[in-house]
């Protein structure tokens, strides 16, 4: 079976840190890489600071990780991504001839000094075609750089991973049971759940707790080794029903 590598996300702009926009990347990321049996680890959110993207980017260099960046290419003062992605690496800018035809493959649309700063990436990248306006993003490694607009980005992530990484796709299999515990609060289930971890670490298990006008819940799930998930959900089950505590199965095995 494929080794399935880490996949992250970094989030740049002081829009979204301001709060002037609501960011929408982390769900999307999150949705297509499930589409494609696939798992998103972290995701980082940074503003336009350029030590601080130099740091974050220096840092993820290191690691084998695949990581997709959204925000900060464009050729605006505050869009410092490029140049940040090139100091990280200890690469210089250059001017990338194929971003530059994407360019020139537009009709009517005059190649100004300023929008050819948008086809300087670092030495070594590889571009990322951009459907909706052909103006190209950027790869190093399997680090993607992608602009910050949804409409953009979303069809270039789906670009990369399905040119890049298909065979990586739907190669673990998984399980996946959620049950609703009413009138519970985590207090009374935190030794029945640090059993569950410990007797089945092939899985992980997620509480969610929430107050409704009638009452509370926990939403609980049991999610990995398809193996493991019915049995160490059915203990689950066993202990919360042994403690007086009603439920409902919202998801079963799947």
């Amino acid at each position: 079976m494929t080794s399935i590598p880490t996949f992250g996300a970094l989030i740049i702009g002081d829009e979204i840190l301001s709060g002037k926009r609501q960011d929408k990347h982390l769900s999307k990321v999150i949705e297509t890489l499930s589409a494609r049996g696939l798992s998103l680890s972290y995701a980082n959110y940074i503003g336009d600071e350029p030590d601080r993207i130099v740091a974050a980017l220096k840092q993820s260099f290191a690691t084998d990780h695949i990581v997709f960046s959204f925000g900060g290419i464009g050729a605006t003062p505050d869009d410092y991504t490029r140049q940040c992605a090139a100091a990280a690496l200890g690469v210089p800018i250059h001017q990338h001839p194929e971003a530059v035809a994407a360019m020139q493959s537009k009709p009517n649309f005059e190649l100004t000094p300023n929008r050819l700063k948008m086809a300087e990436f670092p030495v070594g990248s590889t571009i990322i075609p951009n459907p909706y306006n052909q103006i190209a993003a950027f790869s190093c490694g399997d680090h993607h750089f992608l602009p910050g607009f949804p409409e953009m980005a979303w069809p270039m992530m789906q670009w990369v991973l399905d040119t890049k990484y298909s065979h990586l796709f739907n190669q673990v299999a998984f399980a996946e049971e959620i049950i609703v515990i009413e009138e519970a609060g985590e207090s009374h289930l935190i030794d029945a759940m640090n059993r569950i971890v410990t007797d089945f670490p092939t899985t992980k298990l997620s509480s969610l707790p929430q107050h409704l006008p009638n009452g509370r819940i926990i939403e609980l799930s049991i999610r990995g080794d398809p193996a493991a998930v019915p049995v160490a959900m059915q203990q689950m089950k066993d202990e919360v029903h042994n403690m007086g505590f009603r439920f409902t199965v919202k998801l079963a095995s799947r």
